[in-house]
């Protein structure tokens, strides 16, 4: 008792870390150090793995740590494994490096080829150098524009295949007119609706650039890829645009400039807007389409009547199974350009509407003869066309997949020139109509006479 009164509290701490020394470090660490030392002995000690044992030692005996140490599984290579490693590497030796054949950019048709280019890439082995040829074909390059290449750019930027569909349609309306036909005046209402269909197309493209730029289908559209500036596209739509409106307000009449006019402003400020805010676009567009038979009519006859009516309604349904089929299989394109399609959003309303529109091409063929346009024999002769595209818009609504849309698109590809033409073939002639005139004026003048005493 006396000597532990006489130890004063440096001292009892002392003889506290002295008895745990010989408790747990003078114990162990010599066994430890040992078993170093003999591991030493039977490895090779590099510095390398002199780093990694003192990494184990401190996350071995301080488990207080809060992040510990993860070692390499590569950095230590035993003695035993040497001879096996190097046969490995004598195997690698021999197989020769893969070097991916690089294409520009420029000539890559589609995502696929890109994807295959880019993975063959990956397995380029970083050890080989990039050649001159190679860095200068992944780099970014100007876009000439050669003159040659300009007629192509700019019908791509027009749209050629649709303007054709469009000047076909106005000269359908202008030859079903009740008036003899007049070849300077149709030559220039096809040129002037023509011109007026570039300057619409070429507009819409240059709105839609960004959005054309994510889809499959539009993303190698001049404007997209760069081949010409938007200035230069602008400047062409307004000398499509303004000759076009001159020539049929000067060349024809004030109603068909009109017309042209109003169409081109419905498709570009109004339809091409509507397609990334509502589903109603499809009804605005369908109006667009059924806008050229209807010029083409007042083009010959200077009027608004029945049969110009009655043919932008057939132009009008046909629009919707035509459009909603070939939407139909553009679902993902659509979504990612960001448009608000029916086929998208609506699925089954799309698919009644196209069906709901085949069946009204009946209807509408049986009202020509009554307004005097045709003979009895249109509705007879174009019922089996109407009844065809009405079974595939049937199976296109029953069954909902990419099949039938597509058979409903190919049929309506070929049904709307068979209808015209069928049309055009049992139009009535001037000589009824005149006579049948002249009938009812005599009828009335005997009918004046009878009155009169």
């Amino acid at each position: 008792m006396r000597a532990a009164r006489c130890c004063s509290p440096p001292q009892a701490l002392a003889g506290i870390f002295v008895w745990h020394l010989k408790k747990a470090g003078i114990r162990q660490a010599p066994c430890q150090f040992v078993h170093l030392c003999r591991v030493a002995n039977d490895r090779l000690i590099t510095f390398q793995y002199f780093n990694f044992l003192k990494r184990m030692y401190v996350t071995q005996y301080n488990r207080d740590l809060s992040q510990q140490v993860k070692p390499k599984s590569d950095s230590i290579v035993s003695p035993f494994r040497e001879s096996q490693l190097d046969q490995e590497r004598k195997v690698i030796h021999k197989i020769a490096p893969i070097s991916p054949v690089h294409q520009p950019l420029s000539e890559m048709s589609n995502r696929n080829e890109l994807r295959k280019i880019q993975s063959a890439a990956e397995m380029r082995d970083p050890a080989v150098p990039l050649t001159a040829e190679s860095k200068e074909e992944r780099q970014w390059k100007e876009m000439k524009l050669r003159l040659d290449d300009l007629p192509g750019i700019l019908a791509r930027l027009s749209k050629i295949k649709l303007t054709a569909l469009v000047v076909s349609t106005a000269s359908a309306g202008f030859a079903m007119a009740p008036v003899p036909f007049d070849l300077p005046c149709f030559l220039l209402a096809s040129l002037g609706t023509g011109l007026a269909s570039c300057a619409a197309n070429s507009i819409n493209q240059f709105f839609e650039v960004p959005f054309d730029s994510n889809m499959n289908r539009t993303k190698n559209r001049p404007l997209v890829r760069g081949q010409i500036s938007p200035l230069l596209a602008v400047c062409f739509a307004s000398s499509c645009g303004v000759p076009g409106i001159a020539l049929l307000t000067m060349g024809v009449n004030p109603l068909t400039g009109t017309l042209g006019a109003f169409n081109i402003f419905l498709y570009t400020c109004c339809y091409t807007p509507m397609k990334r805010m509502s589903i109603a676009n499809t009804w605005v567009g369908a109006v667009v389409g059924a806008i050229p038979p209807v010029m083409g009519w007042t083009a010959a006859t200077g009027s608004l009547d029945a049969g110009a009516l009655l043919l932008g309604g057939i132009l009008y349904s046909w629009q919707f199974p035509h459009f909603n089929a070939l939407s139909w299989g553009l679902r993902e394109d659509y979504s990612r350009g960001g448009y608000c399609m029916m086929s998208v959003t609506h699925p089954a309303l799309c698919r009644r509407v196209a069906l709901r529109h085949c069946v009204a091409l009946i209807g509408l063929c049986t009202v020509a003869p009554v307004l005097h346009i045709t003979t009895w024999t249109f509705p007879i002769v174009s019922l089996p066309l109407n009844l065809y595209i009405s079974y595939l818009g049937f199976r296109f609504y029953r069954d909902a997949d990419r099949s039938s849309s597509r058979k409903l698109f190919f049929c309506s590809l070929w049904h709307l020139p068979l209808l015209l033409l069928v049309m055009l073939s049992c139009k009535k002639s001037l000589l009824e109509k005149e006579e049948k005139g002249d009938v009812l004026s005599g009828s009335h003048e005997r009918a004046m006479e009878i009155r009169l005493p």
